[in-house]
């Protein structure tokens, strides 16, 4: 095989922008993507939009958002465990993405119900992940890039940089020398194995809505070669997902977004986090971190008639009861702890104005953990 200019490892988000933006300066480029065709593009597949800065409306983004304000957003989901410098220039260089993006085939739409809070913050695109991924195949294509599917890399050879690669492509094994090497090869969430170290043993009961193909072995290669390490192993994007998910690729429809709306149990029938500390955007990634913490790695939310139709719903339909303790029945929960959970949650709440699209102020009082936002008795059946 012709040795590239640059040779990209993987085959999501990353990489195709770093494959076309090397084509479009003039170097031959190959693509190595591990999953097979109708599987590329890594977790990029999955998602649905992507936050950009903006000084003003910008396409289909409304008003305006700043540097400052996206980076306090990032630290309420980081705790504060952010290097600033290096987000503050991803910050900034969200506004060019917009047009670059759409510039090489990438489409928008406005948010949809559900979503509508977001048309400030985020650009959603026009059918979503798969559609985002394919547009970029597509630009790559034209330009020229070399794209080989279920190709497997099995070692970089790193000295004061990658030298050669060595991969398994089309079947045959294959030694490349490259005059320089983009890894853009995703974590190794797919690894269960892995993923226990990094996080303890309740990790095996991990749902993985990504892709199965990301399974570090790029990663682990370089890193037994000494390539430094940045960040923690055990930080992620954890998000609450629904239980019935398969073990892998269930992706974004498989996403819990009734939270906000919800109280959330445990196996014991017990809340254990505010449902509304804030907007579900600047809350959902912390979701599944909170359930990975309680046993067996489940929560279990639950709303009343009032609040199904206010959020994206799951692709799997809800658990439907006319009594609370019919409901805790049929999920196979503590009867007495659920509806004293309930009970006490529902003499907490308070009158006021509920606003589901934005921070209402409507909370409990005198209940712990508290829910600061869209506090609204659970009393009007059917219970889900």
């Amino acid at each position: 095989m012709r040795s590239p200019d640059v040779l990209i490892v993987g085959g999501g988000n990353a990489a195709l922008c770093a494959a076309i933006s090397a084509r479009e300066k003039g170097a031959s480029v190959l693509l190595l993507e591990r999953a097979p065709k109708p599987y590329r593009g890594g977790n990029s597949r999955h998602t649905r939009n992507f936050r950009c800065m903006h000084a003003g409306p910008l396409g289909q983004l409304t008003d305006a958002y700043g540097e400052d304000e996206y980076f306090n957003d990032l630290l309420q989901v980081t705790g504060g465990k952010t290097d600033e410098a290096l987000a503050r220039m991803v910050i900034r260089r969200s506004e060019d993405c917009y047009p670059w993006m759409e510039e090489r085939g990438v489409r928008y739409q406005p948010s949809l119900s559900g979503t509508l809070s977001l048309s400030r913050t985020n650009a959603f695109f026009l059918g979503g992940g798969k559609a985002l991924v394919n547009a970029y195949y597509r630009t790559a294509e034209r330009l020229g890039v070399e794209i080989a599917y279920d190709s497997e890399v099995k070692h970089l050879a790193l000295t004061d940089r990658i030298t050669e690669a060595h991969a398994t492509i089309d079947g045959q094994d294959a030694a490349i020398e490259p005059g320089a090497v983009v890894v853009a090869s995703g974590g190794f969430e797919a690894d269960i194995d892995w993923l226990a170290q990094a996080w303890g043993e309740a990790a095996r009961n991990f749902l993985i809505r990504g892709t199965p193909y990301n399974r570090g072995e790029v990663l682990r290669d370089l890193l037994d070669q000494g390539i430094e390490s940045v960040g923690d192993p055990d930080q992620c994007h954890a998000v609450a997902i629904d239980g019935r998910a398969p073990k892998y690729d269930g992706g974004i429809v498989t996403r819990l977004d009734c939270v906000p709306f919800a109280i959330v149990v445990n196996r014991e029938g017990k809340r254990f986090h505010d449902e509304g500390e804030d907007v579900w955007p600047k809350r959902y990634a912390i979701w599944g971190r909170l359930v990975a913490a309680q046993p067996d790695q489940v929560g279990y939310a639950i709303i009343d008639a009032k609040s199904r139709d206010l959020f994206m719903p799951s692709v799997f339909p809800p658990v439907e009861a006319s009594t609370i303790d019919e409901l805790a029945r049929k999920l196979r929960l503590p009867e007495d702890a659920v509806r004293q959970t309930v009970d006490q949650f529902n003499a907490a709440c308070v009158d006021g104005s509920f606003h589901p699209t934005e921070l209402d102020g409507l909370a409990t009082v005198g209940l712990d953990p508290p829910k600061t936002n869209w506090a609204r008795p659970i009393t009007e059946p059917p219970f889900l």
